[in-house]
């Protein structure tokens, strides 16, 4: 079979992929770009942009709830149509989607193939009957929610992050099984829009990798607002039930069965690499199945480039699209980015949101290095008791030798957007004393910043 030759081919239309499209064919490139199933991969069809406006509509109906805290009467009850806010929800996600198909279809160079990619080479790709060939390979096939082996799981109907998306009947129990990132929105979301909620975590603490503190307001901040949080669950299993789901487990407290009308997986995500032939074409993979790549997102195999969810680098949205400026950078414009200066960054998006970056207190401690903390109540911050929303905490670690911040977290009003201060701070590599020396806006949550910066303290 002959091949029909571009310059590059992108397998994947997600966050990165498209971006890269458009770049490749402005400066005269033929690019194929090969999606299966949605234009905009996960942020835009079951990630981001649907969750997102889920939580705007849960944070109304709570708002609408506490009305009276801040002097406003509402008559009768909060009610919530959730066929309404779901139509929401899609209609927000169909623009975007419908937004980014116009925009290669309108890009000279670009063709646009639905279907399923497989390597048959590796310069050669085969979907259906059609084999495409290019000098440039560019992977951007994203991940899926990980379903794992569990006792039972056979006899129920378990939703995921994109399943849970179709619901028009509100649960009356939701139970989440997995306490991090999605399954904690997902949490909140539903509780504040009616239902009974439980969130079941196999570890100690809701999302590990934060500090103990962080992970102890989290949880406490769902359990004010009704969440039941079982940690420390071990033997989790399934059994069919007449209301929906048995769910059995071992706990150092509370009952061993929960019964639920809906239970949501949330217990990670894995790359969709499995069906690409990566074998035809030699590309290695790690033992979860994400394509390996060095410091400018290159495969062993020459020409073969992978970017997104499926490097394993990255598991945002903003990651992509920063693996899709990398590769931009140093094919384009003869520059030389790498992986290793990306500063680690993200958010929990519960309400109040968490935001992240760099280093937790308990990494740094682990390094060794001479340390500077400070933490600070958010029921300190002007902005936080005028907004009648002081939930959460503030804290700063710093080198106590190079004075550079290694890390910061705030869970608390406008977290995910106060954070980005440091998020900057510490890519200009600029010391503690310019935070400290800088003159911020009040009343706002970024004007404590300066002053948690000049309270840093040697860790004890």
């Amino acid at each position: 079979m002959t091949a029909t030759r571009y310059d590059a081919i992108v397998v994947g239309a997600g966050q990165a992929g498209p971006s890269l499209t458009v770049r490749l064919a402005e400066r005269g490139q033929r690019v194929a770009v090969i999606e299966r199933h949605l234009v905009g991969g996960t942020c835009v069809n079951t990630g981001c942009m649907p969750t997102k406006t889920l939580v705007a509509s849960a944070r109304v109906a709570h708002l609408a709830r506490r009305a009276g805290d801040y002097g406003v009467r509402i008559a009768g009850p909060v009610e919530v149509d959730l066929p309404q806010v779901m139509a929401r929800a899609h209609a927000i996600s169909d623009a975007a989607r419908t937004g980014v198909e116009q925009w290669l279809a309108q890009t000279p160079g670009v063709q646009l193939i639905r279907g399923h990619a497989r390597f048959v080479a590796p310069d050669r790709l085969r979907v259906g009957a059609q084999e495409l060939g290019a000098p440039r390979i560019f992977l951007n096939v994203g991940g899926r929610a990980r379903t794992p082996e569990l006792p039972g799981l056979d006899q129920i109907s378990p939703l995921n992050n994109t399943s849970i998306l179709q619901l028009r009947t509100l649960p009356q129990h939701l139970v989440v099984i997995g306490g991090s990132y999605i399954g904690l929105e997902f949490a909140q979301i539903f509780r504040r829009l009616g239902a009974k909620v439980t969130v079941v975590e196999q570890h100690a603490h809701l999302i590990g990798r934060e500090d103990a503190d962080i992970s102890e307001a989290i949880a406490q901040m769902l359990q004010d607002e009704g969440i039941a949080v079982r940690t420390d669950a071990r033997c989790i299993a399934f059994a069919a039930h007449a209301d929906g789901a048995a769910v059995q487990l071992e706990c150092a407290q509370g009952a061993p069965q929960i019964v639920a009308s809906h239970v949501l997986l949330a217990l990670g995500r894995q790359p969709n690499t499995d069906d690409l032939g990566l074998e035809a074409a030699g590309i290695a993979t790690d033992a979860q199945g994400y394509v390996q790549v060095d410091m400018q997102l290159a495969t062993n195999v020459p020409g073969v480039w992978a970017m997104g969810d499926c490097n394993g680098r990255g598991a945002f949205t903003h990651t992509a699209y920063n693996d899709y400026e990398i590769l931009a950078a140093n094919l384009l414009d003869g520059a030389e980015r790498r992986l290793s200066q990306r500063v680690p960054a993200y958010a929990l998006f519960t309400d109040p949101p968490l935001g992240r970056v760099g280093m937790s207190e308990t990494q740094a401690r682990a390094s060794g290095r001479p340390l500077l903390v400070a933490q600070r109540p958010m029921q300190q911050v002007g902005r936080a008791r005028e907004n009648g929303e002081t939930i959460g905490m503030m804290k700063l670690v710093a080198d106590a030798q190079t004075r550079r911040v290694l890390g910061a977290a705030i869970l608390g009003l406008h977290g995910d957007e106060a954070i980005h201060g440091i998020i900057d701070l510490i890519n200009a590599d600029q010391p503690i004393d310019t935070l400290e020396w800088a003159v911020p806006i009040h009343p706002t949550v970024s004007e404590l910043w300066p002053t948690l910066a000049r309270a840093l303290a040697p860790a004890q």
